[in-house]
């Protein structure tokens, strides 16, 4: 597999996790596989916080770094958008779209 290379649109690096996917036989895991990945990777991303921050954990927990489990994060939402044939740029300028629109008040 190519790798991938630095300042990578989000719409190239979509296209290279439906590849990567492809090429290590993952594509044809149902969309439901994924969201449940996606929500145990959430999970890590919080667990690696915890770490980061100094906060107790569970000395029996594995624990990755916070980069590592937001990459594993965006993999899993990329393999999501794509099962749903959402174009992820799209999407969020969509959203910001919507947003820009919205009164919002900081807390």
């Amino acid at each position: 597999m190519i790798p991938l290379e630095q300042n990578q649109s989000l719409e190239e690096i979509q296209a290279y996790v439906a590849d990567m996917e492809n090429e290590r036989g993952f594509s044809t895991r149902p969309v439901i596989e994924q969201c449940l990945q996606l929500g145990e990777e959430v999970g890590e991303i919080f667990k690696a916080v915890r770490k980061r921050e100094k906060m107790r954990l569970d000395p029996n927990s594995a624990v990755g770094d916070v980069g590592e489990e937001l990459a594993d994060a965006l993999i899993y939402l990329c393999a999501i958008a794509n099962r749903l044939d959402i174009d992820l740029a799209g999407a969020l300028r969509n959203k910001e779209a919507v947003n820009e629109t919205r009164t919002w008040v900081s807390a």
